[in-house]
C-alpha cells in the first residue's frame, strides 16, 4: 500500500485528468460487457426457441397472418386468436411424411375485471402433445387436471396460487423455465379446461369467434416429420393440398430470426469497434498531452533520486489504477443498463432474448475488466517510457 501512496496522491492532485482516464476506460468496458451480454442473450433466446418449439412444421389458418402473426405470439407474447376447422388436423395427418401431429387452441384473455392479466391461453391435447408437456414435466410430473394451468415464467402467479381467466379461478400447478420469447407470458391448459374458459367468456358476453364447441376448431397444428423427410417438402405439400391453411417450416422461421439476430449482432459489433477506436485514440491523445504537462514534475522526482525504471513504473501504476477503476465502473454501468431492461430490449428488437447463466455473466465481466484494463495500460506505455527519460537539469532550466 505504501508503494501505491505516491501514485494515489498523483491521481488525486489532477482530478480532471484522472476522471478523463477513468471515463474513457469505463467506455471501453461498458461497450465490451454490454454488447457481449446483448449478443449472448440473443443467441441464447434463439437456441431456447428452437428447443421449445419441438416441431418441424407448424400449420395455422391462412387468415392468421392478417389477424395475429404466429411469430408475434411466439416471439413477442402478443395475445391473439385465430381458428380453422378441426378437420384440417385429419388432412394434415394424411400428408405423406408426417409422423405425428398435435393441435393447439389459442384463447386471448382480456384486460378487464374478469381476468387477472391479459395473457395468451393455449389449450393443448395432452394425449398427442409433444411440444409443451416435456417442459411442464420439469416442474409437474402429472397431467393437467380440470382448471389447472401451467404458466410461463413472466406470468405473475406462483405455483399454488390461482389466476383468474374470464372469471374462472385456475390453480397454477407448474411454471415453465424461461425461454426469452413470448412463450414466457403464455398460460397452458388442457382442452377440457379451455372449453370451460370459452363457456365462461360467452357467459360474460365476449365474442371469441368460436361457434359451438372448442373441439370443433383448432388454432395451430404442430407436426413432427418422419426421419429422413424434408420438413419444407411436407410444408409445401400441405400448402398445395389443404385449402385455407399456411404451413411453415420452423427451420425457415428460425432462419429468419437467425438472420435478424446476425444483423443486430453485426451492428452491435461495429458499434463496439467504433467506440474502441474512438476511446483508444482519445486515450493516446490524453497520454501524449501528459508528456509536456508532467516533464517538470518528473524532473523533480529524478533529482530526488528516483530511477528511470521507478518513474516508468509509477506512471504505469497510475494508468493501471485508472484503468481498473474505469473498467469496474463500465461493467457496473453495463449491468445497470442491460439487466433491468431485458424485457424492453426484447420488445425493441422483436427477437427472442434470454439472459445467459450467472457463470457466463461473470466470465464476460472478468473479460471486459481484463481487456479494458490492459488497453488503458497499454496506451500509457509510450508515454511512460518517454517521460522516464527526461533530463532533469535541462527540463528545470527550460522552466526557469
Amino acid at each position: 500500500m505504501k508503494r501505491l501512496s505516491p501514485v494515489r496522491k498523483n491521481l488525486a492532485r489532477k482530478p480532471g485528468r484522472t476522471a478523463a482516464l477513468i471515463l474513457l476506460t469505463a467506455l471501453l468496458a461498458l461497450s465490451v460487457f454490454g454488447g457481449s451480454m446483448i449478443i449472448l442473450s440473443l443467441r441464447g433466446g434463439l437456441n431456447s426457441l428452437e428447443n421449445r418449439l419441438g416441431a418441424d412444421v407448424i400449420v395455422v389458418p391462412s387468415t392468421a397472418k392478417s389477424k395475429t402473426n404466429l411469430e408475434q405470439i411466439l416471439l413477442q407474447g402478443t395475445t391473439g386468436y385465430f381458428y380453422m376447422d378441426r378437420e384440417k388436423l385429419d388432412r394434415v395427418l394424411e400428408t405423406d411424411g408426417v409422423e405425428s401431429a398435435s393441435p393447439q387452441v389459442f384463447l386471448a384473455s382480456l384486460r378487464a375485471s374478469c381476468c387477472s392479466v391479459p395473457v395468451q391461453v393455449i389449450g393443448i391435447d395432452q394425449e398427442t402433445d409433444f411440444t409443451v408437456q416435456p417442459w411442464i414435466a420439469e416442474s409437474y410430473s402429472q397431467t393437467l387436471n380440470e382448471k389447472e394451468v401451467a404458466v410461463g415464467c413472466r406470468v405473475s402467479a406462483a405455483i399454488g396460487e390461482s389466476i383468474r381467466i374470464y372469471g374462472v379461478n385456475c390453480p397454477v400447478v407448474a411454471r415453465l423455465a424461461e425461454t426469452g420469447t413470448g412463450l414466457d407470458t403464455a398460460v397452458y391448459c388442457s382442452k377440457e379446461t379451455l372449453q370451460q374458459l370459452l363457456d365462461a367468456a360467452r357467459g360474460l358476453g365476449h365474442d371469441l369467434k368460436i361457434s359451438g364447441s372448442s373441439d370443433a376448431v383448432i388454432s395451430a397444428v404442430y407436426i413432427k416429420v418422419r426421419d429422413g423427410v424434408d420438413p419444407q417438402k411436407v410444408a409445401d405439400d400441405i400448402n398445395i393440398h389443404i385449402r385455407k391453411v399456411e404451413a411453415v417450416s420452423t427451420k425457415s422461421m428460425l432462419t429468419g430470426v437467425s438472420d435478424s439476430l446476425k444483423a443486430v449482432s453485426a451492428t452491435i459489433t461495429w458499434l463496439i469497434a467504433a467506440l474502441w477506436i474512438l476511446a483508444l485514440i482519445i486515450l493516446f491523445i490524453v497520454f501524449a498531452m501528459m508528456v509536456n504537462e508532467r516533464r517538470r514534475e518528473l524532473a523533480v522526482y529524478r533529482l530526488l533520486g528516483m530511477s528511470r525504471n521507478m518513474l516508468s513504473s509509477m506512471i504505469l501504476k497510475e494508468a493501471i489504477l485508472c484503468s481498473l477503476a474505469g473498467a469496474l465502473c463500465g461493467v457496473a454501468l453495463g449491468a445497470a443498463l442491460v439487466f433491468p431492461f431485458t424485457t424492453l430490449i426484447e420488445q425493441s428488437l422483436k427477437l427472442p432474448y434470454l439472459t445467459p447463466a450467472a457463470g457466463t455473466i461473470i466470465l464476460c465481466a472478468l473479460l471486459a475488466l481484463a481487456v479494458s484494463a490492459v488497453a488503458g495500460s497499454a496506451a500509457s506505455l509510450r508515454t511512460a517510457r518517454k517521460l522516464s527519460r527526461v533530463d532533469p537539469g535541462a527540463t528545470l532550466r527550460e522552466g526557469a
